[in-house]
């Protein structure tokens, strides 16, 4: 029996769509064609039962190559801390200032999306700078 070798990330949230947007502008992700028989999302929404319009969307690498992101719409809010996060890697192979450097110009960036910036964790002698954030709906991330 072979191992799984593929997964997609599932985030709960309060609308799917304005939130996978935001993670396709973080990543470089592209939005998966709509159902077939459907011109867009927008056409194959209305044909769904008006509780369940918008309750779901999808982001997709490009390559085919990245895990596939799906947001599904709950009805309650955010409460806590996130269980599971991404890092969004942008300073790979980087250290020191040239690190902080490149990863307060992707932070800025992330920020016009409509990004949060929570904290900077900086190196440890262990783990090199970070910069922790939060979605457009607060859901926190890394930016390493």
């Amino acid at each position: 029996m072979g191992s799984v070798k593929k997964f997609q990330v599932t985030f709960d949230c309060k609308e799917p769509e304005r939130v996978a947007r935001f993670w396709c502008e973080v990543l470089g992700y592209v939005l998966p064609p709509p159902p077939e028989g459907f011109a867009t999302w927008e056409d194959f929404n209305r044909t769904q039962p008006r509780e369940d319009q918008g309750a779901f969307f999808a982001c997709t690498d490009p390559d085919g190559v990245e895990p596939r992101l799906f947001f599904q719409r709950v009805p309650e809010d955010k409460v806590v801390k996130n269980r599971v996060h991404l890092c969004v890697r942008a300073g790979t192979g980087l250290v020191g200032e040239e690190r902080l450097a490149t990863l307060e110009a992707e932070c800025a960036r992330l920020i016009a999306l409509g990004a949060s910036r929570v904290r900077l964790l900086e190196a440890d002698g262990v783990n090199e700078s970070c910069i922790v954030m939060q979605d457009i709906e607060g859901n926190e991330f890394c930016l390493d």
